[in-house]
């Protein structure tokens, strides 16, 4: 991806973590797993059993992106 690219890239030096973080303190986790139905959210969430599921798992990080886009920008 060209530098240009991500100039517009809304997302662009955001990590994950800082993503999640933002959304978790913006929503609460209760809210964040209406919000976004996955189990890592509903079932006893704890930041780094979500990170690990969201690196790995391509479409629940797509969502979690968007969500955060939609609430934020």
């Amino acid at each position: 991806m060209a530098i240009d690219e991500q100039k517009n890239n809304p997302l662009h030096g955001k990590t994950l973590e800082f993503i999640l973080k933002q959304l978790v303190w913006h929503y609460g986790w209760e809210e964040l797993g209406i919000l976004v139905k996955i189990a890592c959210f509903n079932n006893n969430p704890t930041m780094n059993s979500s990170l690990k599921f969201l690196r790995k798992t391509d479409w629940a990080r797509k969502k979690v992106e968007r969500l955060y886009l939609n609430t934020f920008h």
